[in-house]
């Protein structure tokens, strides 16, 4: 669980696909930190950190999480924000996130209503069951 908080700012400083997969390498001051297995926030997507070492920690996205994010996307010098997973004995701030994401929605279109505290999304159809009526956190990354 991730409280929607960015931590810090890291760098991606190599891209490497295999088969359907992308592993990718990210350079941050919380690196060294990080332990194997570890979850932590990729721009808002819960990734498992698998290798660390001189300030840089690998996490693997797989082929589903390439499907439903915008992972996909990162190139070689692109920011990404970083948090860690949330303690269960300290203060949380912010929201409970799961950093588990179901739908990549369409993006708004209307910069106005952005601006005044309104965010139209296109929502994709699925079950009322799914969604909790004034319950509901919505994780957006900024463009």
């Amino acid at each position: 669980m991730f409280t929607g908080i960015i931590e810090t700012i890291g760098t991606v400083v190599a891209l490497n696909h295999e088969a359907q997969n992308l592993h990718l390498s990210i350079k941050s001051s919380l690196s060294n930190e990080l332990k194997i297995d570890q979850s932590i926030a990729h721009n808002g997507v819960c990734l498992t950190v698998v290798a660390q070492s001189n300030n840089i920690h690998i996490v693997t996205a797989i082929h589903e999480t390439l499907l439903k994010t915008n992972l996909n996307q990162l190139k070689t010098g692109d920011l990404v924000n970083l948090e860690r997973c949330m303690l269960a004995n300290s203060r949380i701030d912010g929201h409970f996130v799961q950093g588990h994401v179901d739908k990549l929605p369409p993006a708004y279109t209307s910069k106005k209503q952005a601006v005044a505290g309104t965010l139209p999304l296109n929502i994709p159809q699925m079950p009322t069951i799914f969604w909790l009526k004034k319950a509901l956190s919505v994780s957006m990354e900024p463009a």
